[in-house]
């Protein structure tokens, strides 16, 4: 019997995690559902955000999907047990290498984005991260003294041929089920990891994927064109850094953050880990207010990616439609409604 394991998290993660259970009981009652303590809660309870209990469990799931993590009460916690380093060890655990986040619009919301109707009315992309290298984990990495009162931060931004190569095949995977084009977005004309990115995106297209249309763009104009024309897009594969930036502000497109999912892919036959972008919000927490659209698509996601359940996939992505067709909104969409609200809609649709 399949298995999601939830990880609820910090801030508003437990009350968006609370709904996509209520929507897994109605929609997949057979669907064996677990949860462990994760995050911030954890390192106060045990003084680590990632447990070998939570971690062993998460690898013995079918799919993983979190709420958030983080809070400025764990601010000065020591760096390697705050709530994101938990975040980066389970992902780096997990070897979820291929970070999928679309930016897909509802038709009702088209007006909720900040941009104009018509440049997001139909808007549908996707970006590829890669989710385990780059600056997020490259060594050296630290803060050193530097006398006279000075001090000098230093990141390093590293990437592998083999590392590339296997978000792309994503990518370019991903462009044959869809509209077929691939946008590659690094910083080659300043960076020798952004160069390499472009080489080996490049001879990987010529070898395997050359019936898909790619085109390089620079990671600062891609910035540019997802407000200009985002519609442009379908593929966006990038790096760590970029792809948390750039997938952020697609997230302004749809309408709202709440809106948009995400799925962290590895090998073939591992778990998924899934989970919405939008934080752990610590300044509406337990007042239930969140949207849990994110979290819920992020289950539709894992029915998709993981669960091998396309026809429970695609009846929640049109109950979601459905409810928000049905003017069901939270605040951060222009309504009133609550959490469970919310929940109650898309359950009624389904």
């Amino acid at each position: 019997m399949a298995t999601l394991l939830l990880l609820p998290g910090d801030g508003i993660g437990p009350e968006v995690c609370a709904e996509v259970r209520r929507v897994a009981a109605v929609l997949t009652p057979d669907l064996t559902v677990k949860e462990k303590i994760y995050g911030g809660v954890s390192y106060d309870a045990h003084g680590t955000p990632l447990t070998d209990d939570t971690l062993n469990a998460a690898l013995g799931a079918d799919a993983v999907l979190m709420g958030a993590v983080g809070g400025p009460q764990w601010a000065d916690a020591p760096r390697d047990k705050r709530p994101e380093a938990g975040l980066l060890a389970l992902r780096k655990a997990m070897n979820v290498y291929a970070n999928l986040r679309p930016a897909y619009c509802f038709e009702a919301l088209a007006d909720a984005s900040s941009l104009k109707s018509e440049l997001v009315s139909g808007l549908d992309l996707i970006f590829v991260r890669e989710l385990v290298g780059g600056v997020y984990f490259g060594q050296p990495r630290g803060i050193e003294d530097l006398g006279d009162g000075q001090k000098r931060g230093f990141d390093t931004q590293t990437y592998t041929t083999a590392e590339i190569e296997r978000a792309g095949r994503v990518a370019f995977e991903l462009a044959r089920g869809r509209r077929n084009k691939v946008h590659s977005a690094e910083k080659s004309n300043v960076m020798e990891s952004g160069l390499l990115w472009k080489q080996v995106i490049t001879d990987l297209h010529k070898r395997e994927y050359a019936d898909v249309e790619l085109e390089h763009i620079l990671a600062d104009n891609c910035a540019m064109q997802l407000v200009r024309a985002p519609k442009q897009f379908d593929v966006i594969v990038t790096d760590n850094l970029f792809g948390d930036i750039l997938s952020d502000a697609a997230a302004m497109l749809t309408g709202s953050l709440g809106m948009l999912p995400s799925a962290a892919l590895g090998d073939p036959g591992k778990p998924g880990l899934y989970e919405p972008i939008h934080g752990s919000a610590p300044d509406i927490a337990g007042k239930g207010l969140a949207n849990p659209l994110a979290a819920i698509l992020s289950f539709e996601m894992a029915l998709r990616w993981s669960l091998n359940r396309t026809a429970e996939a695609d009846r929640l992505t049109a109950a979601v439609n459905a409810a928000l067709n049905g003017g069901a909104r939270t605040r951060d969409l222009g309504g009133a409604l609550t959490t469970a609200q919310m929940g109650d809609a898309v359950l009624a649709a389904l």
